[in-house]
């Protein structure tokens, strides 16, 4: 014998442990400490989607339960329990706003976003809305913050109707909500109105 067999997590162990961990609401992912176990083959493709092994995670209880403990440190994503702590990779942001509710208008308007994991947040202070464009095309890559430094990609549909909602405002072009005013693109980079 040569010493300890490498122990490799699987996404059945870590949904039992995150399953006997799971109480109201999400876990205190922040006051685990776990050690790293190594990456698992999983990953969260661009459209939301969970692959495990390459293979498309059919369950959406399953995946819900895992997103419950997804956690982030700088641009890595890990799946926290109490007892480890597995590398993952997302390949743009691990949620997907799929749609959006207005309510009011001007500087009193509010958004309030759902995921395509059944989350739901209201765009504000604590959840900012975000807009990246790419260097080279200029295609805005839109996000709002859904807890603890995770973030979903806004769809198009919704940020084509987040466009019609915008207004300008100290030289930007954006949106309104929760009192604060997010930059979607300076006024003066918009198209002229014919």
């Amino acid at each position: 014998m040569s010493g300890q067999k490498t122990v490799t997590p699987t996404a059945t162990s870590l949904a039992a442990a995150a399953k006997a961990v799971k109480t109201r609401g999400l876990p205190p992912l922040e006051k685990w400490n776990p050690p790293f176990c190594g990456d698992l083959d999983m990953q969260i493709k661009r459209d939301g989607t969970w692959f495990y092994e390459g293979t498309p995670i059919g369950r959406r209880e399953l995946v819900k339960l895992f997103a419950t403990i997804l956690w982030r440190e700088g641009d890595k994503y890990f799946l926290v329990t109490p007892v480890e702590k597995v590398g993952i990779t997302v390949e743009d942001a691990p949620f997907i706003a799929v749609d959006f509710d207005a309510e009011g208008a001007g500087a009193d308007q509010l958004l309030r976003f759902t995921t395509n994991l059944d989350d739901m947040v209201n765009a504000g202070p604590d959840n900012p809305i975000r807009v990246v464009r790419d260097p080279e095309t200029g295609e805005p890559s839109p996000y709002v913050l859904i807890r603890r430094n995770l973030e979903a990609l806004i769809d198009r549909k919704s940020f084509y109707r987040l466009v019609d909602l915008g207004t300008h405002h100290e030289g930007w072009f954006g949106v309104w909500s929760g009192g604060v005013f997010f930059d979607i693109i300076p006024s003066d980079q918009l198209p002229a109105d014919d």
